[in-house]
């Protein structure tokens, strides 16, 4: 496949840039060539881009897509003043466990070719909706093919004892889940688990040859940030309430800072302030954190929409943050840019810039999609 005539091609590359009236080749499911005059017979497909914008794929690296039923209510009820809480989970919980399998995988299934209309190419998903042993491995299995997170540890069940249903996270339900999981995660929050236990699940976890990722300091400042930094962790995810040491370590560590701004939205809560984080050289990623209860939205441009306007973001950091940040918090290399050898993921929108993506809020401005160099829409 030969693309030409692209208006503005962002390749997230530090040696190609952002390139205009630019061409790309895709080959085998790789990105094969980039530049402004392609080779001599490239490509047995062409397409006239007609000065469009191309970019990377959306790279979204925290999502809940295993569950049933959604909380509209909820979300109405707060929108008429009642404040977020954890507690809206439960809900779910006991939605999930009724679900079958089928339907369970119809409902992931949606939603992931939901968020490729909208240009998400990779996408992350966790369990926490069973807190089961059963529905925690069945939630994982379902989801074979993505990014996979074990969350057992996102409330306590209600049947549950905090200190008890620690240690079967850590020991059982782990030992069930840790097969088919690359990545463990804890929700560290005040109504969820507190430091202690927090760090006593991530580390049975990397037992167990998982790699941390953390929700941290979301609803209020914790320790959350601070525990992922000293256990390596991927990503710390929500970020909303940092302080200059959490920043400053964040900055310090090879730890991403993904920030979800769905979740503001929809909790009417606190953004985070990414200008903050990114002066101080943090590497910072936009997730949709898909949910039924806090952020029930797999499009990553209302996102990046939200992030310019409301997070002090420029529109290059906010794509940057969506597509190649996102890469990193996942900690791929071979997704969330367009240079040679990269897979041939890709967006090509209805718009001369990408800036267009935070420029026209609400717009559906994705035209074509390429996952893995095969075009989807």
């Amino acid at each position: 496949m030969l693309i030409t005539n692209i208006g503005t091609l962002v390749t997230n590359d530090p040696e190609l840039g952002t390139l205009h009236d630019a061409a790309i080749v895709f080959e085998a499911g790789k990105v094969a060539w980039v530049g402004t005059t392609p080779p001599e017979a490239a490509g047995t497909d062409h397409l006239d881009a007609q000065g469009r914008a191309l970019i990377p794929g959306f790279v979204d690296s925290h999502g809940h897509l295993l569950f049933a039923g959604d909380r509209a209510e909820e979300f109405a009820a707060r929108m008429a003043g009642r404040p977020y809480t954890a507690g809206g989970i439960k809900t779910t919980v006991q939605a999930t466990r009724a679900a079958g399998d089928e339907q369970l995988k119809a409902n992931l299934d949606r939603l992931v070719h939901e968020a490729l209309r909208s240009g998400t190419t990779t996408v992350e998903t966790k369990s926490g909706y069973g807190l089961t042993v059963t529905d925690e491995e069945r939630a994982l299995r379902l989801a074979d093919g993505l990014e996979r997170t074990f969350l057992g540890a996102h409330v306590v069940p209600p049947e549950a004892d905090a200190d008890a249903y620690t240690d079967l996270v850590k020991g059982a339900m782990l030992d069930a889940c840790a097969p088919h999981a690359a990545w463990i995660d804890v929700f560290c929050e005040d109504g969820a688990f507190d430091g202690e236990q927090t760090r006593a699940i991530l580390q049975a976890g990397q037992a167990k040859g998982l790699t941390p990722r953390v929700h941290a300091n979301q609803l209020r400042h914790g320790p959350g940030v601070q525990i992922a930094v000293e256990l390596g962790a991927a990503s710390a995810d929500h970020c909303t309430h940092v302080t200059d040491a959490d920043i400053d370590a964040l900055a310090n560590s090879d730890t991403v800072a993904t920030l979800l701004p769905g979740a503001e939205f929809s909790t009417r809560a606190q953004y985070p302030n990414a200008r903050r984080l990114l002066d101080a050289g943090v590497t910072v990623a936009l997730a949709a954190d898909c949910n039924p209860g806090s952020s029930y939205t797999t499009n990553l441009p209302f996102c990046i929409a939200i992030a310019v306007r409301d997070m002090h973001m420029t529109p290059d950091e906010a794509v940057r943050a969506a597509t190649l940040g996102g890469a990193r918090a996942l900690r791929r290399d071979d997704v969330g840019h367009l240079a040679p050898g990269a897979r041939a993921d890709a967006v090509l929108l209805e718009a001369p810039s990408h800036i267009h993506l935070a420029y026209r809020p609400g717009v559906p401005l994705v035209s074509h999609v390429w996952k893995d160099g095969v075009r989807h829409m």
